[in-house]
């Protein structure tokens, strides 16, 4: 180790280097392998690990050719432009090789500012490692095997410095002390974005670890796929650069583009042009385009797929500026850590996003409802999981006038436990919309589970069915909590039940149920038990206590109750467990043999659409002799259709309900987001869409208040309107 540490200390000092290394064939003699680095940071971190005999390295090249190697990295300026050097060292390598023994390579870097190497920079390197060679040989003669370490020594290059000042960076005339300074925000940002988890997180720790330390006025992250460049996240007054960057085409001759194509490139005074598409001062200024890849002057992995570059990432200063040799190698590695952590949030984004798709595929696109009975249904994935699950909920039509409830459980919370609840909840459904009965639904699927579905997860289970002619209702359950009922006076009692086994499990027992009567204005609750969490006494003390606080203050808005109790529940503990609650309202409403209800369907390329909702409206109300009421909710609905046509994109449900003191308004789609209402006067900087959502504001004025609600596969528009 030592007659190697000697040689790249002497071909530091000898060659005006800020770093050597001397690579060695491992012993399968098939990759270099570093085993000594002396020099000064940064330099020394872009030193590459390994590399194959046939890698575009200097040292590679050199050990092959049996001579000299020398390895620039100029990237060529437009022009009209100045660019800097994406890796501002030039190395230069020697092979070290004595008779017949084949060691590896001696190499060295040197700054871009001390010119290219010339014959007798060549000559002395290669005596360096000629004399290293020859003691290599001896120690291989006697014995030794020569072959490097599992990981390299790090020497210090004893008084060896850059030569380059770095305005402040580091204490003047300490060697090496501008680059160890700049190592600090890059130890930072590699600690910062391990605990990364969303793109908010890397866009702070970006703006904290590379913007501020580096003097950017504008940090833009953008992410390639599809041919084009699209924003991930921004900060700093990066209107501009946002407005072009967004969606830009990868093929097009810009700098953000190049950067994809793994060239970093730093513009030390950009000079806007009459064909740049953002509004500029026409001020010069500097910008750094880093694509967002593992650097390829450290990284000693080969990548599994052939795609390398995962965006670019554009820092833009107030006015020109150079870039020194130490900021450039040190953003370089930089983006290579960004580009890591993007791609990893990435990744765990689109699995969230097909975990919660396949679920909301798996939930009823809209609740069966009839004339007597309300419903509404809440689905909250856990936050510290796949966020994929297995519980459900269902309102299903049985013959004559009832109406099935159902709220259930899967065990897990993995891909499999979500396939198992689709295929459970349309054996449930199936087996009700037959007209079985409870205890019936439940025998016949527990047998389906354990003959045909070949799994060893166990399923809880509520199902009841409500006769809405009399408010007979009647409940069987399989190991899952009983259901609450809320009377008209306030008083919360349990509607209950023998628990029984859960489906999946053999029992030789029939399944037992029990029969109960509900006054009008009564409030079912139904829930699965992630909703009270694991601190509660038990699910049923917990669930009573959330519905007694969730349900006052909140009148006859089924939806605003909902809310609450789901708000009400956002304890860490509560939060591991997916959990669903269902609630139904049983009412009467006017007239018990005249149906007050209406719904339409309006298709989602239908122009006539919104004119066809409000005929519906009208025609409706004036059935029902409610006309003095048709102009406000004509507006609303008009109002409400369009921001569903506009965009969610999809088919549109318009459902119409009279009560004896309102009229109930519900408008579905197939956009998850809920619409956001736009202040009259706001700064395009602060919403992007500051043109949408006007019109909610007159919902709001004529309604009084609305609520936006997630189904199954989308959301629900609901308002009510009191009958004066």
């Amino acid at each position: 180790m030592a007659v190697l540490e000697c040689a790249v200390r002497e071909a530091v000092q000898r060659l005006d280097a800020v770093t050597a290394a001397v690579y060695l064939l491992d012993e399968a003699r098939t990759q270099l392998q570093v085993a000594v680095i002396g020099g000064v940071p940064p330099s020394l971190f872009t030193i590459p690990g390994r590399m194959d005999l046939d890698a575009p390295y200097a040292s590679a090249r050199a050990l092959a050719s049996g001579k000299v190697a020398v390895l620039a990295d100029p990237d060529p300026a437009e022009a009209g432009q100045h660019y800097a050097l994406p890796y501002p060292y030039i190395a230069l390598s020697a092979p070290v090789i004595h008779a017949d023994h084949r060691f590896g390579a001696l190499s060295v870097l040197r700054l871009e500012t001390h010119g290219d190497y010339q014959a007798a920079d060549c000559t002395e390197l290669q005596e360096i490692s000629d004399e290293l060679a020859a003691a290599l040989a001896e120690l291989a003669d006697s014995g030794v095997a020569i072959t490097p370490g599992p990981t390299p020594v790090l020497v210090p290059a004893g008084d060896a410095d850059t030569g380059v000042a770095t305005p402040g960076r580091g204490v003047f005339d300490a060697p090496s002390s501008a680059g160890t300074s700049l190592m600090y925000p890059l130890r930072r940002l590699a600690d910062m974005l391990n605990q990364a988890t969303t793109m908010d997180h890397i866009v702070a720790t970006a703006r904290y670890c590379l913007m501020s330390p580096f003097g950017a006025n504008a940090l833009v992250l953008a992410s390639a796929s599809e041919g084009r460049l699209w924003i991930v996240g921004h900060c700093g007054a990066s209107s501009d650069m946002v407005r072009n960057l967004h969606g830009a085409r990868l093929d097009a001759r810009t700098p953000a583009a190049e950067a994809v194509q793994g060239h970093p490139l730093f513009i030390s005074d950009y000079r806007p042009s009459a064909d740049d598409c953002a509004p500029t001062d026409g001020e010069s200024h500097a910008e750094a385009y880093l694509p967002l890849i593992g650097s390829r002057h450290v990284i000693d992995l080969p990548l599994i797929d052939g795609r390398k570059v995962v965006g670019v990432c554009c820092l833009s200063f107030d006015g020109p500026r150079d870039f020194p040799p130490e900021e450039r190698a040190v953003l370089d590695t930089m983006a290579g850590a960004l580009g890591a952590a993007v791609e990893r949030v990435e990744l765990a984004t689109k699995q969230r996003e097909a975990g919660e798709y396949l679920q909301r595929r798996l939930l009823p696109p809209t609740l069966c409802e009839l004339p007597r009975l309300t419903t509404t249904a809440r689905y909250r994935p856990a936050s510290v999981t796949s966020r994929v699950g297995g519980d459900w909920y269902d309102v299903i039509e049985a013959p004559g006038e009832r109406v099935v409830l159902v709220v259930g459980d899967v065990e897990g919370h993995t891909l499999e436990s979500a396939a198992l609840m689709g295929q459970v909840r349309t054996a449930v459904a199936a087996y009700a919309t037959e007209g079985h009965r409870p205890t019936a639904v439940l025998e016949r699927t527990g047998r389906l589970l354990l003959a045909g579905l070949g799994t060893d997860l166990l399923v809880t289970c509520c199902v009841v069915t409500l006769d809405t002619a009399d408010g007979t209702a009647e409940v069987a359950l399989a190991g899952h909590p009983e259901p609450l009922v809320q009377g008209a006076d306030g008083t919360i009692g349990a509607l209950e039940a023998p628990a029984n086994l859960p489906l999946g499990v053999t029992t030789h027992h029939a399944y037992r149920g029990r029969e109960h009567t509900i006054g009008p204005g009564s409030l079912l609750m139904l829930y699965s038990n992630g909703l009270v969490g694991s601190d509660a006494a038990g699910p049923g003390d917990g669930a009573r206590a959330l519905l007694r606080s969730g349900s006052r203050d909140t009148g006859a808005d089924l939806e605003q109750v909902a809310d609450r109790l789901i708000a009400d529940v956002s304890g860490p503990q509560q939060r591991r467990d997916d959990a669903v609650l269902l609630l139904a309202r049983y009412e009467r409403v006017l007239g018990e043999r005249a149906s007050r209800t209406g719904s339409l369907q309006i298709q989602q390329r239908d122009l006539q659409g919104v004119k066809t909702a409000r005929s519906f409206v009208d025609d409706r109300l004036s059935a029902w002799g409610l006309s003095e009421m048709s102009d406000a909710l004509k507006l609303i609905a008009s109002e409400i259709v369009t921001n569903a046509l506009i965009h969610a994109g999809s088919d549109v449900d318009v459902r119409l309900r009279a009560f004896a003191d309102h009229i109930r308004l519900e408008v579905r789609d197939s956009d998850s987001n809920p619409p956001v209402p736009s202040p009259l006067a706001l700064s395009e900087e602060e919403n992007t869409q500051a043109e949408h959502g006007r019109g909610l504001l007159i919902v709001e004025a004529l309604s009084g208040s609305w609520n936006s609600s997630p189904n199954g596969r989308g959301k629900t528009v609901s308002l009510q309107v009191p009958i004066t």
